[in-house]
């Protein structure tokens, strides 16, 4: 990352604590190690923010560049307390025109893997991305628009409490992990995220580019380990 990126990562962060401090939010503990960190909500126990709480706080966002292109803002779907949360990228075509996460193709066989492979509906995990619009050409996000949604994603983490995590493709990864990764490297072994045991796997989205049998043994492989450490 370059000094110009992480100077405007750190005026966006520095910005939207100033709104949280306007809204009069609370800070809340990190389960990991106890630290206090600005978000949407005020802790993980009884406390914490409910998800339209987080959703009310976004209101109609304009806190990075890529609001302007945008259809509708893409929070979030599914169960709003489930045991497994999915954290992709960003939305897509479909999800901006629809205003649901993971509804393209992609989201498609997003919902095969969840519903054919692990035999749950879609319908009891929480999905969501690590930003809410859609970024221009379906471009990875840059580092001001992740940080500007960064404190969203936390809240609805906080919010769903979920027991296992599980990252859709590198980004998201590298998002929550707090560092770069290289995700086929990274893939299916078990990390960690505030206390939380995450799982990074293959983006949807990767798979219908590379549909190789490894690549399909390798995704279910990790799903089905995250979905047994829900169940423990």
């Amino acid at each position: 990352m370059s000094r110009r990126e992480i100077r405007d990562a750190l005026g966006a962060a520095r910005a939207l604590v100033r709104e949280w401090s306007e809204e009069g939010l609370e800070r809340w503990e990190r389960p990991d190690a106890g630290a206090s960190v600005e978000t949407p909500a005020a802790g993980l126990g009884a406390d914490a923010p409910g998800l339209a709480q987080v959703r009310e706080i976004l209101g109609d966002c304009t806190r990075c560049a890529i609001h302007r292109e945008r259809t509708q803002i893409v929070f979030g779907d599914g169960a709003p307390d489930d045991d497994l949360m999915f954290v992709g990228e960003g939305p897509g075509q479909q999800e901006d025109l629809r205003g649901i996460p993971f509804c393209g193709r992609a989201g498609e066989l997003l919902t095969r893997m969840i519903e054919q492979g692990l035999e749950i509906p879609r319908s009891s995990v929480y999905i969501c991305n690590i930003v809410k619009c859609r970024p221009p050409g379906n471009r990875t996000p840059l580092p001001d628009e992740v940080t500007a949604c960064r404190g969203f994603l936390d809240g609805q983490i906080a919010a769903v409490r979920p027991k296992v995590l599980v990252t859709l493709g590198k980004p998201a990864a590298s998002t929550l992990l707090g560092r770069y990764v290289a995700i086929t490297r990274l893939r299916g072994t078990w990390q960690e995220y505030r206390g939380i045991p995450l799982m990074p796997t293959l983006h949807p989205a990767y798979l219908l580019r590379q549909y190789t049998p490894e690549n399909r043994r390798n995704v279910w492989q990790d799903l089905k380990s995250a979905l047994a450490r829900t169940r423990r």
